[in-house]
């Protein structure tokens, strides 16, 4: 079974992980039959050339007129990995007539078993089940015709044993062939999957910093935009107007710049500012509405219910949720439009309403549905919360509503 052992070893999987001496062989050799299969195959055939004992444990002398005989048992070896059925079937045809002709099993018969481990390493169960069949079968035959009667049975059940350890050892081959196959495609698909993921992450990763500093810099350049147009309108007849506004200019700038250093902060990691200065909430909700009345806007702020229930992110998204409609009011009304504010805190929801007694004809192109901006930004923050949000004309002699409910029941997607 030596040359089955050397057979096993050139078909295994990776290296046996225990450190010792045989892996640095065993893997050298089958780097050489992955790169050399025909040339390995042959070397294995010529191996079994050499003279010896026969299958049954007789003596025989080497004759140079079995060398053809062996030849042919041998000779298909060196293709066996590119068909194993033909191969295994050329050899049986060969025993067969061997033993038609009455020659005595010799160690080139050992074929027979190299080529029942290639059928169970490269074949499916019903085929090698079909190979081992003939090769059983073999095996009576030449036990009835060579074995003595008393060692019988100890012939046949060793030759028995032989075919079946070959057909179990391909078997194995195949198992651990096929476990590392759907290894490699299992961590295929794990990497696959993971670059899908992380550009998912990327993408929304993108959409949060681009909706951030959507309603941070818009926001703020409105206030400063109508508190400048102010000033300039002021200038000649209330000089301390102008300067008033000015002022409050300055104001919203600086207000604008720590709202992105700690957003900024907060997405980069390694601001400091960004933990002493943590992000706005429905607390900031009154100097939010003191900025735009500076801009000329009058607002109505009415909060209620345990606000410090709320969590700061969602917090944040009521900020940013009022401050995108005020925003919208200071850039598509006329002067003089007024504007409500209601946030209604319970422990389970946070409900927001912005209403504004502006014309709605002003308000189409605003609220139109550009991605990342207007009403698909708040769409995108209540839809976090599995919440709902409404805009639109409160009726027909004008007005706009803007209407969200936040579940805090619901985990922020």
């Amino acid at each position: 079974m030596a040359t089955g052992v050397i057979a096993a070893g050139l078909e295994t999987g990776p290296d046996d992980p225990k450190p010792s001496g045989r892996r640095s062989w065993r893997t050298l050799l089958r780097s050489v039959s992955a790169q050399h299969p025909l040339l390995v195959d042959a070397a294995l055939a010529t191996l079994l050339l050499t003279p010896g004992g026969d299958l049954l444990g007789h003596r025989l002398a080497w004759r140079p007129t079995l060398l053809p005989l062996q030849l042919i048992l041998l000779l298909p070896l060196v293709w066996r990995r590119r068909a194993p059925l033909t191969v295994f079937a050329a050899i049986a045809v060969a025993s067969l007539a061997q033993w038609a002709f009455g020659f005595y099993p010799m160690t080139a018969n050992v074929g027979l078993l190299v080529a029942l481990y290639t059928v169970a390493a490269h074949r499916s169960r019903r085929q090698t089940l079909l190979a081992g069949s003939v090769l059983q079968t073999g095996i009576v035959l030449a036990c009835l015709r060579w074995s003595p009667r008393e060692t019988f049975l100890h012939d046949l059940a060793a030759l028995s044993a032989m075919a079946l350890a070959a057909a179990i050892a391909g078997a194995n081959v195949a198992i651990r062939r096929a476990y590392l196959a759907s290894l490699e495609d299992r961590a295929v698909q794990l990497e696959r999957e993971r670059d899908q993921q992380a550009q998912l992450s990327a993408a929304g990763e993108r959409s949060r910093i681009a909706r951030e500093m959507h309603d941070i810099v818009t926001h703020n350049l409105s206030v400063m935009v109508a508190l400048a147009d102010a000033a300039v309108f002021a200038q000649q007849r209330d000089p301390g107007k102008a300067t008033t506004a000015i002022r409050q200019i300055a104001v919203t700038g600086r207000e604008a710049l720590t709202d992105m250093r700690r957003f900024l902060g907060l997405v980069r990691d390694d601001e400091p500012d960004a933990l002493r200065d943590p992000m706005p909430g429905i607390a900031q909700l009154e100097d939010l509405a003191a900025q735009v009345r500076a801009a000329g806007v009058p607002v109505r702020m009415e909060v209620t219910g345990d606000v410090i229930a709320v969590p700061s992110a969602a917090g944040l998204t009521v900020y940013r949720l009022v401050q995108e409609a005020l925003t919208n009011t200071l850039r598509h009304t006329p002067a003089g439009t007024s504007t409500q504010v209601r946030v209604g805190c319970t422990p389970n929801a946070v409900a927001v309403t912005v209403t504004d007694d502006g014309p709605s004809a002003a308000r189409s192109a605003p609220y139109a549905e550009r991605p990342g901006h207007g009403i698909h930004g708040m769409r995108e923050r209540v839809t976090a919360y599995g919440g709902s949000l409404e805009a639109g004309p409160v009726g027909p002699a004008g007005g706009w509503r803007v209407s969200a409910r936040l579940d805090l029941t619901a985990a922020p997607a």
